[in-house]
């Protein structure tokens, strides 16, 4: 399918270039839709030669390991990319990339971006910043998993949470627009999901639960007392 002006300007990576410049990308790109569940990228399998970006919808980005066992390393939303090694050489996909929800990926040759970089750099210090945030998220990711306790790790995602996707405002709380099943946060922070249910009952005074993955935030001080390790549940 082909891709847009309109949805190249979708992507912030992309958003402040002139008109002439968008056109120029838009003969090198295009877009596929893929459905829940449906793998966009195969860990180890060869990277092609492109910029990968979500235009809509959301995905996991997961490694599974040889006991089957799967760790959700990170959800994106629309405007993300994803496997930006792909535009420094022709490696292999470092983890499974996943459709989480009916999902539009825009693909972007290699060659486009990198003329597109000669001309302006600026376009190479927003991907070196993307990389950098993702390089820092990974390593809060490993150093939780490895340091610290579940009920922390929980506290810690659904801050992340709420601070990247945000959160509305209701008479009870704040609710996360995202929405969090208990197998996916199960799978993000290293725990079981009867592990997961049964840390939930404990937080319930400070976060609730909601069928559909509904998180509500009702006790922002201990919701964060918690992900610093510093309150602790009788």
């Amino acid at each position: 399918m082909q891709v847009t002006v309109e949805q190249l300007k979708q992507i912030p990576l992309l958003s402040g270039l002139e008109l002439q410049q968008l056109l120029a990308l838009q003969a090198h790109a295009m877009v596929k839709q893929y459905f829940p569940g449906e793998i966009i990228l195969h860990e180890g399998d060869p990277l092609p030669g492109q910029l990968f970006a979500v235009l809509g919808g959301r995905i996991e980005i997961k490694k599974i390991a040889a006991t089957g066992k799967e760790t959700i390393l990170r959800t994106l939303p629309a405007g993300e990319i994803f496997a930006a090694t792909a535009l420094l050489e022709n490696g292999f996909a470092p983890a499974t990339v996943v459709a989480q929800q009916n999902s539009k990926i825009l693909m972007l040759e290699r060659t486009a971006l990198l003329a597109l970089i000669h001309h302006t750099p600026e376009v190479a210090l927003r991907i070196i910043a993307v990389l950098t945030e993702r390089l820092q998220h990974l390593h809060q990711t490993v150093h939780g998993l490895v340091s610290e306790r579940a009920i922390v790790r929980l506290a810690q995602y659904l801050k992340f949470s709420a601070l990247t996707e945000g959160t509305e405002v209701t008479e009870q709380g704040e609710l996360l627009r995202s929405r969090l099943p208990y197998y996916q946060i199960a799978r993000s922070i290293g725990i079981t999901y009867e592990e997961c249910v049964r840390l939930f009952k404990q937080i319930q005074s400070s976060v609730r639960y909601h069928r559909g993955g509904k998180i509500l935030v009702l006790d922002r001080a201990k919701l964060d007392a918690l992900a610093q390790g510093e309150y602790t549940i009788t």
